[in-house]
């Protein structure tokens, strides 16, 4: 190789090694970005589902069916709990709690009352 060429490949080398050596750390940064919208895209589709299933265990609440209400208000209440945080989902989540323990009690109309509750701050929370 003449001095020209040696040089040239060596300048080239220490961009190559630069554009490589920077351009790493950038590249984990925009990845943890893309699994923080992840798990937001998630805490949003909980809470939608979570919604759904309050709004079915007031159906079955106002029916007189306690057992379905606690069954849907269960499935809700754990929903909720992967739903991220916020003070109206944190009042969803003391509502529902309070909805499973009057149904289990046998108490369709007190529990309806908290589910629907429930489905206000979840719907408030989104």
């Amino acid at each position: 190789m003449t001095g020209h060429s040696l040089r040239l490949a060596t300048v080239l080398t220490g961009l190559l090694t630069m554009v490589i050596t920077t351009g790493m750390p950038i590249q984990s940064a925009f990845g943890e970005g893309g699994a923080r919208r992840d798990v937001v895209r998630q805490e949003k589709q909980n809470i939608k589902d979570a919604i759904e299933q309050a709004t079915e265990a007031v159906n079955h609440g106002k029916q007189g069916h306690a057992e379905k209400l606690v069954t849907h208000a269960e499935a809700s209440l754990q929903l909720a709990l992967k739903g991220g945080e916020s003070p109206h989902l944190a009042e969803a989540i003391t509502h529902l709690k309070e909805a499973i323990e009057h149904g289990k009690a046998g108490h369709a109309d007190v529990a309806t009352r908290r589910a629907e509750n429930a489905v206000t701050h979840l719907s408030q929370g989104k």
